[in-house]
């Protein structure tokens, strides 16, 4: 396994308490960064914080879909640390159920989650980030915003969302030390895939050639480079990870 220099960088991970956020928080701390974890479930934070114990692991209950919510808690970090790396991995998939039928409120929490949450984090670190001279953001979106995922119409649309925010980021930064990409996966082994029916998930797998889900530490491995001082030209990139189910 490759091994990254973050040694005296901090970096934020949304939806960090699991998963994949969990998993990168691991390895970023391997890799000699300060990591502050963030979810809006303070119980499954503690889990983490323990099950790690490493002192550079903290971690912030916050509700990234709430401006205030993320400005106040950057703030109150950048006041001690420069904030060198955020991944924006916060992400809820929602029913599985066709466009017709889905429920309003339910589409507009996995909008406002997922896609406006990622932008409530970027637009608040960005100004140290610019301040710093120095910044690394990888957001979380998914192989669904690329090709839409039938029944997945909220979750898809905010992943493509993602993609393009991305984009515009990316190259309004780009005459700065400030890389900002995205990352597509196909479906991994995780717990967000107990938030969908069999069925769908079945109809996932069929697509993959690999033939099988991501496994973590492969998608963990690509986002450590994203994040390092190594990745100095890439921005406003598009960096699949979907075992070649998306080849564009």
């Amino acid at each position: 396994m490759h091994q990254f220099d973050l040694k005296n960088k901090t970096s934020i991970i949304t939806g960090g308490a699991q998963g994949f956020g969990l998993d990168i928080a691991k390895r970023f701390l391997k890799s000699g960064a300060k990591v502050v974890i963030w979810d809006i479930d303070e119980d499954e934070l503690k889990k983490a914080i323990n099950e790690v114990d490493n002192p550079n692991l903290l971690y912030n209950v916050v509700d990234v879909s709430n401006f205030k919510n993320v400005k106040e808690t950057i703030d109150e970090i950048a006041k001690s640390n420069n904030i060198d790396i955020l991944i924006n991995n916060a992400g809820i998939t929602g029913s599985t159920s066709s466009l017709w039928d889905y429920d309003v409120d339910e589409w507009n929490e996995i909008i406002q989650i997922n896609l406006m949450g990622t932008f409530n984090c970027c637009k608040c670190v960005v100004p140290y980030m610019i301040k710093n001279d120095y910044g690394r953001i990888v957001n979380v979106a998914s192989v669904a915003g690329k090709d839409g995922n039938a029944n997945a119409s909220a979750y898809s649309s905010a992943k493509a969302g993602v993609i393009g925010l991305t984009k515009s980021l990316g190259k309004e930064l780009a005459d700065k030390n400030i890389a900002v990409n995205v990352v597509t996966p196909a479906g991994a082994k995780t717990r967000i895939l107990d938030q969908m029916s069999k069925e769908h998930v079945a109809r996932m797998l069929s697509k993959v050639p690999r033939g099988r889900f991501l496994e973590i530490e492969e998608f963990t491995s690509l986002v450590c480079w994203l994040s390092s001082e190594e990745n100095s030209f890439s921005t406003a990139a598009v960096f699949d990870i979907s075992g070649g189910r998306s080849t564009y």
